[in-house]
């Protein structure tokens, strides 16, 4: 009788328990910003299971795999997400963006893929401030080698994917393998606001709490994580300068518009799976680990210090010297005459040449008439 009793008090405490989980785990949780209604979870999820850019353009806006849900210019309406990438070097920067009106655009979302010096590829995805907050960023986990996603075969076989320090790398996965082929070029989407591709069309969205329920096993996984800081910080600088953001959008924002979703409701939140610290926190506490572990020595002085100070402590006791006068030197001098030779009025031989040719001659110079001559043909020329 008693071992049926202690049965059941063991049952009912393992139901009250798992109860109590199931209700945590099924808390609903909201950051309160228009960034709810897009689960960046699912929107790397779908980068994932990609093969172009074009076919994530085209998941992330279909209806059947309700992701998106965002209305950011409040029509009423769904808003189309265009994509379009950037490259620097090894590191592209894949920006999603909404046109809310002919002349207005607002980025969502901005995955930034980096290879490093090792040809390892790293992956993060980060929320625009405006839609999500500061550093609401994502990256793809792993532990004990498993794949981000088990469930996912992709070009018919299970992709192994290296891991280093709880960083996953994804170089094999297929829209990695086309980012950066040879034949892969810059895509950006040609649709802006009213042109829309043929196959899309525009739905109304649902209140935050069925949308919710749709998503709610992203937020409990182990295949994404969400981190507290930019691994490439030089990258997202780049993306950084051509941002776009609408005045619109803060306007709604500061006006409660995108609250209308939650229906006055309330809800937690969300706890990222890892939150590392932020480098500025890694900085601090090892400044304040090395203030308290090492002492603070004075340096050693050198010889040149010691024998200095030697020289000054004990005087010398030998006599002092007076100093003397500094010795004036007196110019010479020099007699002019004995300076500077007399010059002679006599004449050299180079003087007395050059006037000879240059004086002419005194004397005049006697011509003589021409003597005539008894030729009769002479005189018959001149005639």
């Amino acid at each position: 009788m008693k071992k049926l009793i202690l049965f059941f008090m063991f049952f009912a405490a393992t139901l009250f328990i798992e109860s109590l989980y199931s209700q945590t785990e099924n808390r609903l949780v909201a950051l309160g910003m228009p960034g709810d209604n897009l689960n960046l979870y699912a929107i790397l999820d779908i980068f994932q299971k990609s093969k172009t850019l074009e076919e994530f353009e085209r998941a992330i806006n279909d209806k059947d795999t309700n992701v998106n849900n965002l209305d950011l210019n409040n029509d009423g309406y769904i808003d189309y997400i265009r994509i379009a990438s950037y490259r620097e070097g090894d590191s592209y920067s894949i920006v999603l963006k909404v046109a809310i009106n002919r002349i207005e655009d607002q980025d969502v979302a901005v995955i930034e893929v980096n290879k490093n010096r090792f040809g390892k590829v790293v992956i993060q995805i980060i929320g625009d401030e405006e839609l999500y907050g500061e550093d609401y960023i994502l990256e793809p986990s792993s532990s004990d080698g498993d794949t981000p996603n088990p469930g996912y075969f992709g070009y018919d076989k299970v992709y192994n994917n290296e891991y280093w320090n709880g960083v996953l790398y994804v170089n094999n996965w297929p829209i990695i393998i086309n980012l950066f082929s040879p034949s892969f070029v810059v895509y950006i989407s040609p649709w802006r606001w009213g042109y829309y591709p043929s196959y899309w069309r525009a739905w109304t969205p649902i209140y935050y709490y069925n949308y919710w329920d749709n998503h709610r096993h992203y937020y409990r996984n182990d295949f994404y994580r969400r981190v507290g800081y930019i691994r490439y910080p030089r990258t997202h600088s780049y993306y950084y300068s051509r941002r776009s953001s609408s005045p619109l959008v803060r306007r709604n924002r500061a006006d409660n518009v995108y609250s209308n979703t939650y229906q006055g409701r309330s809800f937690a939140k969300p706890q990222g799976t890892v939150l590392p610290r932020s480098r500025e926190q890694i900085r601090e506490s090892r400044s304040g680990n090395s203030q308290t572990s090492r002492s603070v020595q004075p340096m050693r002085p050198t010889r040149r210090q010691n024998a200095e100070e030697i020289r000054q402590r004990a005087p010398s006791s030998a006599r002092p010297v007076a100093p003397k006068a500094p010795i004036k030197r007196q110019p010479i001098q020099r007699n002019q005459q004995e300076a500077r030779p007399a010059r002679s009025n006599t004449p050299t031989n180079r003087q007395q040449n050059e006037n000879a040719r240059s004086v002419p001659s005194r004397n005049p110079i006697e011509k003589t008439a021409p003597a005539r001559t008894n030729n009769p043909s002479r005189g018959r020329d001149r005639n």
